[in-house]
């Protein structure tokens, strides 16, 4: 165990808690394949907030009971110098949303404790003891942030904007929660998104004194709410000064043409000021400058797109200046934007050629200087002389590391799953090149099994991602683990079709309007390359994908393709009834079904059953509002009508992806035994 660092005895003594290990998994001698079991074992770190002098992580630790299918999540503090760990909160409950106040000496938290309702907001101090309520939000807190006086904090609550009081607030939420009536009324679109009916509460911002009292409305009195969809401590930011508030919030007044917007609220006068209402794609992530100068924040330029995410400097100290695009010459899409805390430059993080990677962005628009090499990150915090963030790759889950700025070189802090990943061998990861039909280059993961021999052939397991505009980079996945597929026996693969994001804008949006010839070429061309391959059993080959991975899966149903069987999870299967998606009411970017319905029923698998043949295992959840549970149905009736060998798999509490620990232990199990029953597993 390390040092104790700034903590001490006397307060190691005083809150009754002692710096752990943070493993109680037992080592075994001998090695394993990674299991679906084994994983839901793992314990998550969640994103780091920094004490003011950088010497310490506070992160949420979230571990699963798989048979009472429950999760439990922590505050933990973790020493930046010696990594050392100690549990700062515990209980039944989940503590969520940690932020470090700028003295450092409390931890503002969100949880849902005792006779709590809905989740409340905390505060903590960084040593222990009791935590402390703060609110009695009938209608919730979340994403909370300290202003710059460590003397409030500010949170976000989804009220209801006809009533005054919170007694009026709770008084319709008990009405609500009591009433057998549950008709839902909308005079516009949207409706819904991912897996909740929207209703008419709206997202506003409030402050409570940390000394408690009532909170106080920010963006109500100025009649402009917190983008809808999914508020967020990224939506809104407060300046250095604690006398505005940038925050993003909805222009679209019809409800079919999205546009979110940088807005800046004034405190002292109570005004707001459209940041960006010259651009009619969608704003986010602001972000003030340690030094309060500037305000950048995140931008698309092309309407009903998913173009890349610029970066935009807006000098508060200029008369009348106008935004400047910091990412004018590079062609790669900022996530993530993190200040140094020296006010001079920027830490992105950006997908990189398949890798997500932290760049270095300076001010003068020059192009960003890359920084670490091997593993994707994330949750990237920076204060005092630490730089800290979270760390994975396809052999190893998201691990609080501290990062070299000068060299990339990282170090481990967090050692949560050490002891039990000590347990399991890893198959080998290799990224690989291969032409497509039309010259293009295409990248790939290949997985290995473990105890791989090249002198034996493997089946082989695509994976179909989502999104489109999704990359696949060195991750690791709960929900698509190609770790576990390879330890099943087979090679397994990623392949980064074109639309993928990463390669650069001509590259993702490459599919547009034409989501099936690129990706479809790109796949078959995948096969290609590894039939070629001597320890590749191209007799035994399977194709799953959920998302727009499932919707891969059904155009390769109607095509020709070398698959022996598919497994299509969430897939759009009929374009038609997609209108129905919690993004139906979008208005298209190039047409409407309508409007050119040869080039809209090209692009709808449903227009090829009559080919259906290859045996299909189709999955879907009653909760999916981004793919309605209809198309999930529709394809089985039609593989049944035509006689093809199908299952359906219907979860009645899972929206687009599978979470409960129980729902996806038989997921795995599910797919494990359709692909091998058609594609038996391992070398031969």
């Amino acid at each position: 165990m390390g040092k104790l660092g700034n903590w001490g005895l006397a307060g190691l003594v005083a809150i009754g808690l002692a710096w752990a290990s943070q493993s109680s998994a037992k080592t075994n001698t001998a090695k394993g394949p990674l299991t679906p079991e084994l994983m839901w074992q793992l314990q998550r770190v969640g994103a780091p907030s920094l004490s003011p002098d950088g010497k310490l992580s506070v992160v949420t630790v979230t571990r699963f009971d798989a048979e009472s299918d429950r999760s439990f999540t922590a505050l933990w503090v973790v020493s930046n110098e010696t990594g050392s760990s100690r549990q700062l909160t515990s209980g039944d409950g989940n503590d969520i949303s940690p932020v470090w106040s700028p003295d450092g000496k409390w931890i503002a938290f969100v949880s849902k404790r005792g006779t709590d309702s809905a989740n409340q907001l905390y505060v903590i101090a960084p040593d222990g003891g009791e935590a402390r309520r703060l609110t009695g939000v009938p209608t919730g807190v979340s994403a909370p942030k300290w202003f710059p006086d460590s003397q409030r904090i500010a949170f976000i609550s989804s009220v209801w904007a006809d009533l005054i009081s919170w007694d009026e607030q709770g008084q319709r939420v008990k009405d609500r929660a009591a009433t057998t009536m549950q008709a839902r009324v909308w005079d516009k679109a949207p409706i819904s998104y991912w897996d909740r009916f929207l209703d008419e509460r709206q997202p506003h911002l409030y402050a409570i004194s940390i000394n408690a009292g009532d909170p106080v409305a920010l963006t109500g009195p100025a009649g402009i709410a917190i983008e809808f969809r999914t508020p967020g401590s990224e939506d809104y930011d407060i300046a250095p000064d604690g006398q505005e508030i940038a925050f993003v919030g909805e222009s679209d007044t019809n409800g079919t043409r999205p546009n979110s917007d940088i807005f800046a609220l004034s405190l002292t006068a109570g005004t707001v000021r459209n940041l960006t209402a010259a651009n009619l794609a969608g704003d986010g992530e602001p972000h003030y400058s340690p030094d309060g100068r500037y305000l950048t924040w995140s931008s698309n330029v092309i309407v009903a797109a998913s173009d890349r995410q610029r970066v935009m400097l807006l000098d508060r100290q200029a008369t009348d200046a106008a935004p400047r695009d910091l990412s004018a010459t590079w062609d790669w899409s900022a996530a993530e934007v993190t200040w140094a805390p020296d006010s001079k430059s920027l830490w992105v993080i950006a997908e990189d050629r398949p890798t997500r990677r932290l760049f270095k962005m300076d001010l003068t628009g020059a192009t960003p200087r890359r920084v670490t090499k091997d593993g994707d990150f994330a949750g990237i915090a920076a204060a005092g002389r630490s730089l800290v963030g979270l760390r994975a790759s396809f052999s190893s889950p998201a691990t609080l590391v501290a990062i070299d700025s000068a060299t990339g070189q990282t170090a481990q802090l967090s050692r949560f799953n050490d002891a039990l990943l000590a347990n399991v061998e890893m198959g080998k990861v290799d990224s690989v090149s291969y032409r497509s039909a039309n010259g293009a280059d295409i990248q790939m993961w290949v997985v290995k099994p473990p105890r791989f021999d090249a002198s034996k052939k493997y089946p082989v397991m695509f994976l179909l991602h989502g999104g489109p505009h999704v990359g696949i980079t060195d991750q690791w996945s709960y929900r698509w683990n190609a770790q576990v597929f390879a330890g099943w026996g087979y090679v397994t693969t990623w392949h980064n079709f074109h639309g993928s994001s990463g390669f650069g804008d001509a590259f993702t949006d490459a599919i547009q309007p034409d989501w099936v010839t690129l990706p479809y070429q790109d796949t078959l061309a995948a096969a290609d390359y590894l039939k070629a391959q001597k320890w590749v059993d191209s007799e035994r080959m399977v194709a799953s994908g959920g998302s727009y991975g499932g919707y891969l899966a059904t155009v390769l149903l109607g095509r020709p393709h070398p698959f022996k069987a598919l497994v299509a999870h969430a897939p759009v299967y009929n374009q038609y009834t997609q209108i129905g998606a919690d993004y139906g009411a979008n208005q298209n970017r190039y047409y409407e079904a309508w409007e050119d319905p040869a080039k809209f029923q090209a692009t709808s698998p449903n227009m090829l059953a009559a080919n259906f043949k290859t045996p299909t295992l189709v999955i879907h959840g009653q909760l999916d509002l981004r793919v309605p549970v209809n198309h999930g149905i529709e394809l089985f009736n039609t593989l049944q009508k035509k006689g093809v060998p199908s299952r359906l798999i219907y979860y009645a509490n899972e929206n687009h992806w599978v979470l409960r620990p129980q729902n996806s232990l038989f997921w795995y199990e599910e797919v494990k035994k359709w692909v091998a029953t058609y594609a038996p597993a391992g070398g031969k």
